[in-house]
């Protein structure tokens, strides 16, 4: 099945010690903001959640100024500000983005998944 090998490329990514893990400040924002508008749970709460991305490796990557000037030239193909702040990081960063969205892959971004 096409998803289950595409989720294995993006676990064994992840999971791989030669590279580094960055998980966006915008994610975890739009998290935050699920949580709050009753959208999203998480059993052992936000919390838990953030040690967990600490625990794992993960780095955050702020957002900056240069993000926000790339967000504001970006083509309008998506229209959910956060998944543009991630392309906007993408291509200010040279990072490849672990997604599904189909939006996001037509953006010049590497994506995994």
């Amino acid at each position: 099945m096409v998803i289950k090998i595409c989720q294995k490329k993006a676990k064994t990514t992840i999971e791989n010690i030669d590279n580094t893990k960055l998980i966006s400040i915008a994610s975890i924002w739009e998290i935050a903001i699920k949580i709050s508008l009753k959208k999203l749970k998480i059993p052992k709460g936000f919390k838990h959640l953030l040690d967990l991305i600490e625990e794992n490796g993960f780095e955050i990557l702020p957002i900056s100024a240069e993000h926000t000037i790339i967000v504001s030239n970006l083509e309008f193909i998506h229209r959910d500000p956060f998944d543009r702040l991630l392309i906007a990081q993408s291509m200010n960063n040279g990072l490849a983005i672990v997604t599904r969205d189909n939006n996001i892959k037509k953006y010049n971004v590497p994506t995994v998944w």
